[in-house]
């Protein structure tokens, strides 16, 4: 893709997931991760525990999020797709 085929709320896909556009910058684009997230709670004993979440829709609603948005530069951007099964079809060839 390139910088301006981007919009507010447009879902795309790299190799890592699927992601929802939450800001156009001048040079960057940024985004939330909406296919898979880790929640991680800290105990009050001092450890970690940590969940793969992805039905809790709430999540991505925002800003802000509860989910870290992700800044895609010039580069990055040239690895986004619309169709989830570009990454299919390299893996096949």
């Amino acid at each position: 893709m390139k910088h301006e085929d981007f919009a507010m709320g447009l879902e795309f896909y790299t190799a890592s997931g699927k992601w929802r556009c939450t800001d156009i910058g001048t040079r960057t684009i940024v985004a939330i991760r909406i296919d898979s997230f880790t929640k991680t709670e800290f105990l009050a004993s001092g450890e970690t525990r940590c969940e793969q979440v992805t039905d809790d829709q709430s999540w991505f609603i925002g800003p802000p999020y509860a989910v870290a948005e992700h800044i895609f530069d010039e580069f990055d951007v040239a690895g986004c797709y619309l169709e989830p099964d570009v990454f299919s079809n390299q893996v096949n060839d």
